[in-house]
């Protein structure tokens, strides 16, 4: 009997230690992307991507991923129509020649069992550079809606926007480092 259990329990380890990665939707309605840059050293502009997409692959076990996220620039919301047209516009972003923005992420650091950090190459504006984004929070839970796994978390950076070529307003004092704040939840597929 003894032998019957302590063989179960070496399975159960072995299991463990050979997890499969596992792939996670997006969920869009738990996944906001929000920029925020100074205002004349006495504000904050803010705004927030409203449509977007992507996938994340996580292997607890091996301490890797893979996240991939599709911005819709289009969908740029700061709730101020005016000011959504100027972002739009070729003085910032220029949405019709490109229309989309992505972050690749594949090198996941954890601290324990949570992802503490996910580097990975920013595409804006048809330029590509590093970006890491840091967890200030991180975890997986059985949802009870839907009934599976979700796994999400709050990360963010800070970016030096003329990296991808938006340089609108330096000239007149515009900080050229906007923070990225990304809170993202994604559905296990």
């Amino acid at each position: 009997m003894k032998k019957a259990l302590f063989a179960a329990a070496v399975l159960a380890l072995s299991s463990l230690s050979q997890a499969e990665p596992v792939k996670y939707a997006i969920d869009p309605t738990h996944t906001f992307a929000t920029f925020e840059i100074g205002h004349f050293g006495v504000s904050t502009n803010r705004g927030r991507f409203d449509k977007k997409e992507g996938s994340v692959t996580l292997d607890r076990a091996a301490k890797t991923g893979k996240v991939e996220l599709t911005l819709d620039i289009s969908s740029i919301n700061t709730g101020t129509a005016p000011f959504n047209k100027h972002l739009l516009s070729d003085d910032i972003f220029a949405a019709e020649k490109f229309p989309t923005a992505t972050f690749v992420g594949d090198k996941f650091t954890f601290n324990g069992d949570k992802v503490s950090e996910v580097a990975g190459q920013l595409t804006l504006k048809g330029k590509t550079g590093p970006v890491t984004l840091k967890a200030s929070n991180f975890g997986c839970y059985d949802s009870p809606m839907l009934k599976r796994e979700v796994c999400g978390g709050d990360f963010e950076t800070t970016i030096d926007r003329t990296q991808w070529g938006v340089d609108y307003g330096l000239a007149w004092g515009f900080p050229k480092n906007v923070k990225l704040v990304i809170q993202v939840e994604a559905i296990k597929q």
